[in-house]
């Protein structure tokens, strides 16, 4: 079995004209500027965990154009389903910066007020798969020209829910797009030790729907299938899956090290393939982008992220929120741990001022 293979802007910058979606220049601008956000972005946190100020981190290094290509092509409607390495898909839906900070900085209270229709990160392995499914489902019951989105590694494409939901998708049509960013490591274990398909896109052939290979470095062929896929989810015509063939720049998570299972010369090679200096150099071809447009844009951004990371760092955690949100009705075991952490709180405020 084979599935089809898209690709529109190669790493030099040149357009197949026959594919090339059309676009104009603000969105375009827009694509550019949202890709180089998520990558300074990313480059801070990883600072600030090295520097004690945050958690463990997992980048998106490399991966931006995947992320980026696919959020644009979603409408504030649809359902959005993370993993962990989102990030682009997260700022391009305008979830504030700050946000994200103070998430990995270990506050659940990020969630409480992300935007509708954006779930919270799922750190389990392929859990979201369900979620989506489930939420499409619905959607389709209730006669909602809505679709979900849902993103996983390839690591996930070895997971039980991972199945069991492109099953039920296949069976019941629902309107779901499953994003894979292959980014052809699942932590230190290659893609070709993670499954004997030829492709992972291949494995929506056995369940019944679409599944097509995109170049995930590549902007322009992320944003053209899955505004495809959407449009067909949508208009009853069931699920698609889409493997963005990308790479992982960076460690899994800073928890990682990457020099133990792979090789600086691979890494290397997939730098001529960056996401982002291939659409610049598009860009700088169809004349709408140069060097002093770029210097004003990354002072720009360097402002706004500075910004949000004193406005994450100056947040105060509400304590019991880690109690108050895990259940619709608060078990009573819970409820004596939040009582009894709300107590030590208080006595060791009290001993401070004392």
């Amino acid at each position: 079995m084979s599935v089809d293979w898209l690709s529109i802007l190669d790493a030099q910058g040149n357009v197949d004209e026959s594919l090339e979606p059309e676009l104009d220049t603000e969105t375009l601008e827009k694509f550019y500027r949202t890709m180089v956000l998520t990558r300074m972005y990313d480059d801070k946190a990883l600072k600030l965990q090295r520097q004690g100020r945050m958690l463990t981190f997992g980048s998106s290094l490399g991966q931006e154009a995947t992320a980026v290509g696919s959020a644009f092509a979603m409408k504030p409607d649809d359902w959005f389903f993370p993993a962990f390495r989102e990030h682009g898909v997260q700022i391009a839906r305008g979830i504030p910066l700050s946000l994200l900070y103070i998430y990995w900085m270990g506050s659940e209270d990020a969630n409480l007020t992300l935007p509708p229709k954006n779930f919270p990160v799922a750190i389990p392995v392929s859990t979201q798969v369900l979620h989506a499914v489930g939420a499409a489902w619905a959607a389709k019951l209730k006669k909602q020209n809505i679709a979900s989105v849902v993103y996983f590694g390839d690591g996930a494409t070895s997971e039980g829910d991972f199945h069991e939901g492109m099953n039920f998708a296949g069976v019941f049509k629902t309107p779901t797009v499953f994003i894979c960013q292959n980014n052809q490591y699942a932590i230190s274990l290659p893609r070709e030790k993670q499954t004997a398909s030829k492709t992972l896109a291949q494995k929506a052939l056995a369940y019944g729907f679409e599944g097509i290979q995109v170049d995930g470095n590549d902007i322009l062929a992320v944003y053209s299938v899955t505004l495809a896929a959407l449009e067909k989810a949508r208009s009853g015509g069931g699920p698609t899956m889409i493997e963005c063939f990308t790479y992982r720049m960076g460690s899994h998570t800073t928890s990682d090290d990457p020099t133990r299972y792979r090789q600086a010369a691979e890494v290397e090679e997939w730098k001529k393939k960056d996401p982002i200096k291939r659409l610049r150099i598009y860009l700088e071809k169809k004349g709408i982008w140069d060097q002093s447009r770029e210097g004003a844009m990354i002072k720009e951004i360097t402002d706004e992220v500075e910004k949000a990371v004193k406005e994450a760092e100056s947040y105060k955690p509400v304590v019991e929120n880690m109690f108050k949100y895990v259940y619709a009705d608060m078990p009573l075991h819970l409820k004596e741990q939040m009582d009894e952490l709300q107590g030590f709180i208080s006595k060791r405020r009290g001993d401070e001022s004392g």
